[in-house]
């Protein structure tokens, strides 16, 4: 009973996790995803020269924030944390799915 405990608080851990880090991580890799695909398709249609700050953002320089230096980190760290804890609760849910008798 005692593993089933540790089990569930483990997983309680897990989501909280999830729920604190998610609005914050989100951030950069939503500006990164959004900034890369919109210069590209800017680069496509050969307007490039004109969104060049685009590529400033995707590398983490805000203008008085410059982040550069740590944001490619950020962006992984963001990346594997959700899939380390989305992986961690999907995984729990398929077992606890599984436990659990059918109704007739």
């Amino acid at each position: 009973m005692t593993t089933a405990k540790n089990n569930s608080h483990y997983f309680q851990d897990i989501r909280h996790l999830h729920l604190i880090l998610a609005p914050i991580m989100l951030l950069p890799l939503l500006i990164t995803t959004i900034t890369g695909t919109v210069y590209q398709i800017v680069d496509l249609v050969g307007k490039k020269d004109a969104f060049k700050w685009l590529l400033h953002w995707h590398k983490g320089d805000f203008g008085i924030i410059n982040l550069e230096i740590i944001y490619p980190f950020l962006t992984a760290l963001s990346l594997l944390v959700f899939l380390f804890t989305g992986i961690s609760m999907w995984l729990h849910l398929q077992r606890t799915s599984k436990k659990q008798p059918t109704q007739a």
